[in-house]
């Protein structure tokens, strides 16, 4: 178990060397990605998100029913747990566990996450809706996209909304993986 985790770790941390390393990631789905569109008030973020769909990345390869929670260590600092299930909704279940800094002027919809050491990579709160129901995450490179929400399966309308607004940001959403969710 601990060598599964451990692993799960080392792949999520791709991410966070995406930028600043050459690790080769899926297709640039966004050539000009945006600055986040609000502030975020960092109490309403934490808690447990739900990913609707992700650009495919190696890290995340099989993974199904993933969540992601996010707990306030310190006033600028967040506990990360990401976990997914391997294969199906049915699958083992994979978790790692990673710490994430608020950057300083960015209305705090911009954090830098490790789960590999002194390596931070960015995460950025592109959109969100008013009452924190769902987010739209992204990062400079435009190769990655979370589309999150707080239920596992919000609905077509709300998913096909969530859809448009990450096209309204410049985003190729025909490059989106549709995560499976129980229920």
């Amino acid at each position: 178990m601990k060598s599964v985790t451990k692993s799960f770790a080392l792949t999520l941390a791709a991410l966070t060397l995406a930028g600043c390393s050459t690790f080769e990631a899926g297709p640039v789905g966004n050539t000009s990605v945006p600055q986040p569109a609000k502030p975020v008030e960092v109490e309403r973020y934490l808690g447990r998100w739900y990913e609707l769909a992700r650009y495919e990345a190696g890290f995340q390869k099989d993974c199904e029913a993933v969540t992601a929670d996010y707990s306030l260590t310190a006033p600028d600092r967040i506990k990360v747990v990401n976990a997914c299930r391997k294969g199906s909704i049915n699958g083992k279940i994979e978790t790692a566990t990673g710490k994430a800094k608020i950057v300083s002027g960015s209305g705090d919809a911009k954090l830098k996450v490790s789960f590999f050491g002194p390596f931070y990579g960015d995460y950025w709160v592109l959109d969100r809706a008013e009452d924190y129901s769902w987010s739209i995450v992204g990062e400079p490179s435009g190769r990655y996209l979370w589309l999150l929400h707080r239920q596992p399966n919000p609905g077509t309308a709300t998913f096909d909304a969530m859809k448009r607004r990450a096209a309204e940001l410049g985003y190729d959403v025909r490059l989106l993986r549709v995560t499976q969710q129980p229920g």
